[in-house]
């Protein structure tokens, strides 16, 4: 079977159709800038266009960086506030003409290294952490989802976690590798202290960079990074498309 995923970040938007028994992208993946402002009528005409270069006629899953509800998207720390209380889904399910389901990014990355990565067959309490433009998280307990935990805002040295210890943070405060691994090290601690998980994954688009900064990052939890690596949203969004 197969489903086309969509992932909007906060810098770029890219799909994939995916073959969902291996978990695995079946053709290479499209990505277009995200807009600037990222309101939501510029961000779905993106969307409709991702759709449209494959030709899709099937269901649609699309990933969102912020809380979604039912298809309404609740907050949205680093995309246009005009997101907060939009219905994204029936936004995307009319700029591509097809059935979407829209869920939180992170939670979309967690689910597929549960089922197809890092984590499958994992038992106990798994975190799914992704660094890009903010920080997103998806908290797993013996595979089930908890849902939309945006651990990215956590207070962390009197600031949001995501402003500290993000990718783009890295990036905007030229930060050596290992000084952004001291500040992701603090992090991990804050949250390891909080859900005592078994496996933290590491997934976004820093995960590819992994071999740079995770062993310099000392925690109890065992850490790795995701096996999808960056594809995990467009896989997580397929998976949760085929469910329509």
């Amino acid at each position: 079977m197969r489903a086309l995923g969509i992932d909007i970040g906060g810098s770029g938007i890219k799909g994939a159709p995916v073959d969902l028994e291996r978990g695995e992208l079946i053709e290479e993946r499209f990505r277009i800038p995200t807009p600037v402002p990222a309101v939501p009528e510029a961000v779905a005409e993106v969307v409709g266009r991702i759709a449209g270069h494959f030709s899709w006629i099937g269901p649609v899953g699309v990933t969102f960086p912020g809380v979604v509800l039912d298809g309404i998207t609740m907050t949205a720390a680093n995309l246009d506030s005009g997101w907060i209380g939009t219905d994204a889904r029936g936004l995307f399910s009319a700029a591509t003409g097809r059935p979407v389901a829209v869920l939180n990014d992170a939670d979309a990355a967690g689910l597929a290294e549960v089922a197809a990565g890092a984590a499958k067959g994992e038992a106990g309490v798994v975190l799914m952490l992704t660094f890009g433009t903010g920080i997103g998280s998806a908290l797993f307990i013996d595979g089930r989802l908890v849902p939309n935990t945006e651990l990215g805002h956590l207070e962390l040295g009197g600031k949001e976690a995501e402003k500290r210890a993000s990718d783009h943070a890295r990036e905007h405060h030229d930060l050596s590798w290992k000084e952004w691994a001291e500040r992701v090290e603090d992090y991990l601690r804050h949250v390891e202290m909080l859900f005592s998980p078994s496996l933290i994954i590491i997934g976004g688009g820093v995960s590819k960079k992994s071999e740079k900064f995770l062993p310099l990052v000392r925690v109890r939890t065992r850490v790795v990074p995701a096996a999808l690596l960056n594809s995990a949203g467009i896989v997580g969004a397929a998976m949760a498309a085929a469910a329509l």
